[in-house]
């Protein structure tokens, strides 16, 4: 009989801990899920060795962020701790931190906000507004160049747009993160401005890397960079310079605009959409919303819609993922101006953000 009590003992015990785990396994399967999208910085406004003001979006809630500053270069990654931001109810903010006296003299300077539950931001800012480029006579805009084609350890090919007439550019490469600054010097741009392909040699001390990082510098502050993988194959070409058509006048520049837009990924729904946050965007203009393969930098992309900027600055849009484009793992996004003179670019990962 004592037998036949522990068993029956035994069965109830086990039925219980059976509810209990039925129960705990619903409660896991009903508990909802939050989205949180990626906390976003950008620069406002900057005190030359001083401070500097910074606005952030998209901020979780309930997070205790600590704030460092470091080298440009740095992501702001092990730097020096300027304060702690409390999230609060999370989403938009604006706050001002004096920048540290080791950081005091240097050009540009990292920030970084990261919270122990692993979120994190990180922008840059010029330490000295009065620090921009010398202008250009009849010059708008800034100069940029594409990778055009690789050929793997040997050369690399570009096609630069808006280079300023007269002015000869210094080629560098570098390791991928770098931005090839201080790279070993490769060689040198035409001064014919405009767009033209140019092809440079990869040193010997790159070839074997997987990426690359190249950078041209102006004689006058302006520079441009890019990376390519380091992938490719066909005959080496003949390192040349190629003139393209001279520069296209700009259209007239927007009165007190000054710098380029940006766009950041704030948020993806897996083949459905994403949301972006653009900063520093000029007023009055209007923008084509692309969507192309990852590397196409979006240009030529598939339409998705058109925005208008009214009086510029910072927004926050969310845009449809082109059916053509669903299932793919990375997809690039380009926000240009019909003209192609302002335009941002940027790519994200396929995947649903939690």
């Amino acid at each position: 009989m004592g037998a036949m009590i522990k068993s029956k003992s035994s069965r109830a015990l086990l039925i219980c801990l059976a509810v209990l785990l039925a129960a705990g396994l619903l409660l896991v399967l009903v508990r909802p899920s939050q989205a949180h999208p990626i906390p976003i910085i950008s620069i406002v406004s900057v005190d030359k060795n001083v401070s500097v003001t910074i606005a952030g979006a998209n901020f979780p809630p309930s997070q205790t962020f600590t704030v460092t500053m470091g080298a440009y270069g740095t992501y702001g990654k092990g730097g020096v701790v300027v304060g702690t931001y409390d999230s609060g109810a999370g989403s938009t903010f604006t706050n001002t931190y004096a920048i540290p006296s080791s950081l005091s003299g240097l050009d540009r300077i990292a920030i970084r906000f990261e919270s122990p539950e692993g979120f994190n931001s990180y922008n840059w800012f010029n330490n000295d507004v009065s620090a921009s480029p010398t202008a250009v006579p009849g010059y708008n805009g800034y100069p940029t160049f594409d990778i055009s084609s690789v050929v793997s350890g040997s050369s690399v090919t570009i096609l630069t747009h808006n280079m300023p007439v007269g002015q000869v550019f210094t080629v560098r490469m570098g390791a991928y993160g770098t931005y090839a600054q201080g790279g070993p010097v490769v060689g040198s741009t035409s001064d014919t401005g405009g767009s033209y392909s140019a092809t440079f040699a990869i040193p010997a001390d790159l070839a074997s890397l997987s990426q690359i990082a190249i950078r041209i510098d102006g004689p006058t502050g302006l520079y441009a960079f890019n990376w390519f993988n380091n992938t490719g194959s066909g005959t080496i070409p003949v390192i040349t310079l190629v003139p393209g058509p001279g520069p296209v006048p700009g259209p007239t520049p927007v009165p007190g605009y000054w710098g380029i837009p940006t766009i950041s990924i704030s948020a993806v729904v897996r083949d459905s959409s994403v949301t972006i946050y653009g900063n520093n965007f000029p007023a009055g203009q209007t923008f084509n919303v692309l969507m192309g393969t990852y590397g196409s930098y979006g240009m030529d992309g598939i339409p998705v819609t058109s925005i208008s900027t009214g009086s510029g600055g910072s927004f926050s849009a969310t845009y449809s993922v082109p059916s053509s484009l669903a299932g793919l793992d990375k997809i690039a996004i380009r926000l240009e101006t019909p003209n192609g003179y302002y335009y941002a670019y940027n790519w994200f990962y396929n995947n649903t953000t939690y």
